[in-house]
Formats: C-alpha cells, sequence, structure tokens
C-alpha cells in the first residue's frame, strides 16, 4: 500500500527515521527554498529518492489539497509494530517500560497530539485499536508534526486483551480518569512499568476497559470547566511519568 505524505516536518521526519519505502519527492515548482526544504531535498538525494517539481494543478491533484507546504512524499504505507517490539526497545534501552494505550481516540488532532507528546517523553510505544480509532493516516503524521514516524506504534482488535498481554508481562495499568476513588495523578507512583490508558473524546474509557486498570488516576479540576482535552490530559499525565522517573 502507498501513502502520500504531505507537509515540511511529516516529510523530512520520514526521510530521518528511515522506516518506510520512499518512491517520490514531489515539490511545487514554485516553493520558495528555505532551511527544511533544503535539508529535505538533501536527504532525498542520500537516499537516491527521484525529485519531481509539479505545477500548481498537478501538485494539488497529488495531494488533494491539503495543507502540503509545497512538499510531498510518496512512501509505503505505516509500518505498525507489536507490543513486544515496545517492550524489546524498553529493555534495550534500559529503561523502565512506559507505553500509552488510546481507548478509541476518535480524533486525528488528539492522536498526533498526544503521539508527539510520547515521542517527546520517550514512550516506547503507542497501542490503538484497529476499528472505531484513528490511525496512523497521513493527516496524523502531519499534524504530529513527523513524530509518529519516530515511535513504535500497534493496532489491536481488543484494548481489553492487550491490557492483559502487558499484565502478562508485568506491566501496570493505570487509568486516566476523573471518577470518585482515582488517585491524584502527582501522589501515584509512576515509577513501575506502566501503561497509562487515555479514553475517548466525550466518553473517556469504556467500562470494560476500565475495570481491566490496576488503578486510575485524575487530574485536579478548579475552574468551571470539570473536563480537560484527552490530548492535554494524557500531555500532563505523561509529563508527570517523566517528572517522577527523573533520568532513567
Amino acid at each position: 500500500m502507498r501513502e502520500t505524505l504531505y507537509g515540511r516536518h511529516a516529510v523530512r521526519e520520514c526521510l530521518r527515521a528511515q522506516r518506510r519505502a520512499p518512491f517520490r519527492l514531489a515539490m511545487l515548482d514554485s516553493v520558495l527554498s528555505s532551511p527544511i526544504l533544503d535539508e529535505i531535498i538533501k536527504l532525498a538525494r542520500q537516499s537516491d529518492i527521484p525529485i519531481d517539481h509539479l505545477p500548481q494543478q498537478q501538485f494539488s491533484a497529488l495531494v488533494s489539497g491539503s495543507n502540503h507546504q509545497g512538499v510531498a512524499l510518496e512512501t509505503s504505507g505505516y509500518p505498525y509494530g507489536s507490543i513486544y517490539d515496545m517492550l524489546a526497545l524498553a529493555e534495550a534501552r534500559e529503561e523502565t517500560p512506559l507505553l500509552l494505550l488510546l481507548d478509541l481516540v476518535q480524533d486525528i488532532h488528539n492522536l498526533g497530539s498526544l503521539v508527539r507528546t510520547a515521542e517527546a517523553v520517550g514512550v516506547h510505544g503507542v497501542i490503538i485499536q484497529k476499528r472505531r480509532a484513528a490511525g496512523v493516516t497521513p493527516a496524523a503524521v502531519n499534524v504530529s508534526s513527523g513524530a509518529v514516524e519516530h515511535l513504535l506504534m500497534a493496532q489491536v482488535t481488543n484494548l481489553s486483551r492487550a491490557i492483559g498481554q502487558l499484565k502478562d508481562e508485568h506491566i501496570w495499568i493505570v487509568g486516566l480518569e476523573d471518577v470518585y476513588g482515582a488517585q491524584l495523578y502527582t501522589e501515584s507512583d509512576l515509577t513501575v512499568p506502566l501503561g497509562i490508558v487515555v479514553g475517548s473524546e466525550g466518553n473517556g474509557l469504556r467500562r470494560l476497559v476500565r475495570d481491566h486498570c490496576d488503578w486510575l488516576i485524575s487530574l485536579p479540576m478548579h475552574g468551571q470547566i470539570n473536563s480537560l482535552n484527552a490530548a492535554v490530559a494524557g500531555s500532563i499525565a505523561l509529563y508527570e511519568v517523566l517528572r517522577q522517573r527523573g533520568k532513567e
């Protein structure tokens, strides 16, 4: 399967990560030179990728009017990994496992933001569902500024089953949910081998997924709005893990 990535950061990070098979770099013939475009061209030439300079009409047909910033990359589909790849990565880095699980997050902007934060804090992988959830599309790559190209992602059919697999590997599962009995996120021990579960927009964690969590954590709310965007809440929790663990 082929995809066309677009946007300068998305294209550059895909070329830097070298996890896909690139087929062609397309550039709008009227685009002005810039440091990031020069870097993209250099990376493409280093990998012997054909470079085409296209007029507006042809280029727009290639990227369907998206926020392309004058550059697009035809490449193979996103290379999903597995839970065990993530655990192997943590072991290779000699780090305590940290995984992010998304329970039917459907908005690509939330997915992109969470993936960007996950990559920044050193998460070993992100687990999403195959159905009824946002996947790694070119739009998601663009929203994440290409961060997803450097991160292990796994698509699973059943998130509760995936949680069970993680528990078998001695990973603790904590759900992010503002309910009675949830621990304040700063008072919870997040230094253990951990998987953090973030729920969907509006609905939070599904009951079965919540029941499979070892414990729940919540963020304090003192304003008039009683909930945070999934990406914001998840990002805060991930940075709390980083704070507690310090530099491993």
